[in-house]
């Protein structure tokens, strides 16, 4: 097997990791790969791209170039999603998130007049592209579109609620080495985008009160509330105190329409059943990476606030609080490696992570990944590339081997497992499960009422 630098090409790559690993699917290879570059678009692809569902930029920047390098205006006109099909190599439909990378050696053109993906130039597959939702033409009475205050994502499954844009973790000495949330909303501002740094909770429903009305066909099935983490107070009010009125005014106008997630910091037990009795169904608690000598380095807000060991012991707490299957903290696949800290070794990197998936899937809690792709308004993404693609196979191997050998079901909320029916975008850990797997059954919501 030759190394990522030695190989020939990045196609040569594809090919040479498909062959050593036949157990992963190939669609999940090219997933990964197309996550941690990032991907291209002609000029004729980006006309056709204008017309159907746009890249939102729902949390973070998820480009692999700011705004200002990117002379074509594709953070204007790029999809939000891509799903490869087809083509040569006969893929199953893929999901893949759009990150934004003008040079990849993945470029979306035009062949024969139809959209396809190319690979150092070669045609890999067909691609097909999200239309606008009916909701996305219906703007709120305040003329903020839905787009704004509630995207979809997951080719329309997951309603997305980043209702705090910005995070309390501040400054080099605070905020996490891998993101760029403040960053991008100074961007995103910047550029003339309408980007509301605290929706209201009254904005939020009506915007759920449209989907509701025009998704007749009801593919929006989860919807997630999420923003910066708050250590100090964000009008008035800590994390638990800003965070929970969203969920019980959406479970109290809305009981049962939507699986519910909430996506803040690790919290104590009593804070956490606040957001159960709130209707919050599913807990994410990230914990970013597992490392004990990483994480105060990449997360050191989080660190000096909480405090690595209490962090991971207050996902485990959690668990007692919603059921192990319903705590489902996310980590950023790929930053074990950046420098000038990370492992220098794939084996090692995966050694690191492979305990921490054995740690918490021991107790029932599965974690899930998001794919790190270098934004160039993080710390980490400055001057660095992307982790090897092998470190992804690797890890997509080992976390599938990690979670049959404890014999759990598929985290709910994310919809269906298996190359050509997963849906969740931003990694491939749900394409390279079998597609028979049972998805974890979730109680219905306490029934909740709406605050005073």
């Amino acid at each position: 097997m030759r190394s990522e630098s030695a190989a020939s090409s990045a196609l040569q790559l594809v090919d040479d990791l498909n062959a050593r690993y036949p157990d992963v699917p190939s669609e999940a290879i090219v997933k990964e790969d197309l996550l941690r570059r990032g991907v291209g678009f002609s000029a004729d692809a980006l006309c056709v791209a204008a017309g159907f569902k746009p890249k939102s930029y729902f949390i973070f920047s998820f480009d692999l170039r700011p705004i200002a390098d990117l002379a074509q205006g594709e953070n204007l006109r790029a999809p939000e999603e891509l799903a490869l099909v087809g083509g040569a190599r006969g893929f199953r439909r893929t999901i893949v998130s759009v990150r934004i990378s003008p040079d990849s050696p993945y470029q979306v053109d035009i062949v024969d007049g139809a959209l396809v993906l190319r690979l150092d130039g070669e045609p890999l597959c067909g691609v097909e592209l999200q239309e606008s939702p009916a909701y996305y033409g219906r703007d709120l009475a305040s003329g903020k579109t839905i787009r704004e205050i509630a995207p979809t994502i997951e080719w329309g499954y997951l309603v997305y609620l980043t209702v705090y844009r910005k995070c309390q973790y501040f400054g080099f000495q605070e905020e996490c080495r891998f993101c760029d949330i403040n960053e991008n909303w100074r961007q995103q501002k910047a550029a003339g985008r309408p980007y509301t740094t605290v929706k209201e909770v009254a904005e939020v429903i009506e915007a759920l009160e449209i989907i509701d009305e025009l998704d007749v066909e009801r593919r929006t099935h989860a919807y997630t509330i999420t923003g910066g983490s708050i250590t100090r107070h964000l009008r008035g009010a800590d994390e638990v105190g800003f965070y929970e009125p969203y969920a019980r005014a959406i479970n109290a106008r809305f009981p049962g329409r939507w699986i519910s997630k909430l996506v803040v910091q690790a919290l104590p037990a009593d804070a956490v059943r606040r957001f159960r009795d709130a209707g919050v169904q599913i807990y994410h608690p990230n914990y970013e990476v597992w490392d004990e000598r990483l994480f105060p380095i990449l997360c050191p807000g989080k660190a000096s606030f909480v405090g690595r060991d209490e962090w991971m012991r207050r996902i485990v707490d959690a668990a007692d609080v919603f059921g192990p299957a319903q705590v489902i903290p996310n980590f950023v696949a790929g930053i074990e490696m950046a420098k000038p800290h990370g492992f220098e070794r794939i084996d090692d990197a995966l050694a690191s992570t492979g305990r921490g998936l054995e740690f918490f899937m021991a107790q029932g809690i599965t974690p899930r990944f998001t794919v790190w792709c270098p934004e160039p308004l993080s710390v980490l993404g400055r001057d660095q590339g992307p982790a090897p693609l092998e470190y992804h196979v690797g890890l997509l191997r080992l976390w599938r081997e990690t979670h049959a050998r404890h014999r759990l079901p598929v985290p709910p909320g994310y919809g269906p497992p298996g190359a050509g029916h997963a849906v969740f975008s931003v990694s491939s850990f749900l394409d390279a499960l079998p597609p028979d797997l049972p998805i974890a059954e979730l109680p219905y919501p306490a029934s909740v009422t709406a605050a005073s």
